[in-house]
């Protein structure tokens, strides 16, 4: 009986995959036959030991280990003993030195690394998708907003090049956490290594090599913290660029502005009593699952905060932090992309918005061309501002309310001002940013 929405409702499989039952009992079999061989190699233990563990680890069943479990109740000692089984007379050998954390928290790592080259591959896929829309929308000019007011006209090209550049910098932070997040560890008991005696340091050397991760400098019982809490928060900072997105989105598709919208199918119900309503459920969804892995930040600071050299209640705790997440980060982020590759843009709304204000948003160019006639800039600031009230109490246009004051007549034409208060002529360097951007992002990988 499924419980969680992640069971049935959201979520991608390659990301479930990573955090599978399945896929942890597979990745603590590698940490053990990785220790072995590093065993081996140090002359810790007999030749030869390492290659029954290895054949023995492919041998191991979830079935096998969960009963074993509900025997002794130690999940890592289950796993101890049926690989125990499986390796014939080297099952002696299984787990020598080792303690469990050694080997939950090197299978972490493995995990971590999986998910994070997903997150790698869909964060790209995103970035690419938004600078390809800024660059097919780098020239079409809108209304640009501040505070929620209209302001200076702006491009969609624009917009979505900022995004774009927001999503490059998190591909930077991951690949920048990622050796950090991703160090296993094979310290023992307190971090001493004494089980291991005096081939303690080159026994985690050679562990961690044969798994392709780097070893932690130094630990006691178990990794620290610290180090996937900077993994959790990369998620919570992401998720919250797509929440960005997606809320802009949703405020761009209100009705009164309509200037975006969300895919909407041929058969598709927008309300069960409203029959008109296209709403905008996908950017909704990825602004409510932003709010749940933000969530997860707390607790996982707290986690780097136990007893001595170590306590259980970052356990329970990461058994939900770390799937719920990494599915969840993964599925919004999946989406955010989907919401993007299918926006409908609708240029006689846009245009419409960009003119809404009977020319009021285009005072800052009037100002900035007195100044440049000889005008203070303080004092075209005035005189823009009187005649932007007196059009609006007027409710009439703004070139007109210009016109009549005498200091702009001097110096600006009727045909001057038409020209000026052009928002197509006053987008500054929008497209030229864009293309220096997608030209900078199309070199990346």
């Amino acid at each position: 009986m499924a419980i969680h929405p992640i069971e049935y409702r959201y979520g991608h499989s390659e990301m479930k995959s990573v955090w599978s039952e399945e896929t942890r009992l597979v990745k603590m079999l590698e940490v053990e036959a990785a220790l072995a061989k590093a065993e081996v190699k140090a002359g810790y233990i007999p030749k030869g030991v390492e290659e029954k563990i290895k054949r023995g680890a492919g041998k191991v069943k979830l079935e096998r280990v969960k009963a074993i479990e509900d025997e002794i109740h130690h999940d890592v000692m289950a796993v101890v003993h049926a690989l125990s089984e499986q390796s014939e007379d080297a099952g002696k050998w299984v787990h020598f030195g080792a303690t469990s954390n050694d080997i939950l928290d090197t299978a972490t790592a493995l995990q971590i690394k999986d998910a994070i080259m997903i997150f790698r591959k869909e964060t790209a896929k995103l970035r690419s998708v938004l600078i390809d829309t800024a660059l097919l929308h780098k020239n079409t000019v809108c209304a640009g907003r501040t505070h929620g007011q209209i302001g200076v006209p702006t491009t969609y090209g624009l917009r979505f090049a900022i995004w774009a550049s927001e999503m490059d910098r998190h591909m930077e932070r991951l690949d920048q956490l990622t050796p950090r997040a991703t160090a296993g560890k094979m310290s023992g008991a307190v971090g001493t290594q004494a089980a291991f005696g005096k081939k303690g340091i080159e026994i985690q050397k050679r562990t961690m090599e044969e798994l392709g991760i780097e070893p932690a400098d130094v630990s006691n019982q178990i990794i620290q913290r610290d180090r996937h809490a900077e993994f959790v928060m990369w998620m919570a900072n992401t998720v919250t660029t797509l929440d960005k997105i997606c809320v802009e989105i949703r405020s761009l598709a209100r009705s009164e502005i309509a200037e975006v919208e969300e895919s909407f199918g041929k058969k598709q119900v927008g309300s069960s009593t409203m029959p008109h309503k296209r709403n905008p459920i996908k950017s909704e969804q990825v602004c409510g699952l932003a709010r749940i892995v933000r969530a997860m930040v707390e607790p996982e600071l707290l986690n780097n905060t136990l007893w001595d050299e170590r306590d259980l209640t970052n356990s329970s705790c990461e058994r939900i932090v770390f799937p719920e997440s990494c599915v969840l980060t993964d599925h919004v982020i999946r989406l955010t992309t989907t919401i993007i590759q299918n926006l409908r843009f609708y240029p006689e709304n846009i245009r419409k918005n960009l003119d809404l204000l009977n020319g009021l948003n285009m005072g800052e160019a009037v100002m900035i061309e007195l100044t440049k006639k000889g005008v203070g800039r303080q004092e075209a600031h005035e005189i823009v501002r009187q005649s932007a009230m007196t059009a609006r109490e007027t409710q009439g246009q703004m070139k007109d309310a210009l016109l009549g004051n005498e200091t702009v007549s001097k110096y600006l034409s009727d045909d001057d001002i038409t020209g000026i208060m052009d928002p197509e002529k006053y987008i500054g360097t929008a497209v030229e940013q864009v293309e220096s951007l997608a030209a900078k992002l199309k070199k990346r990988k």
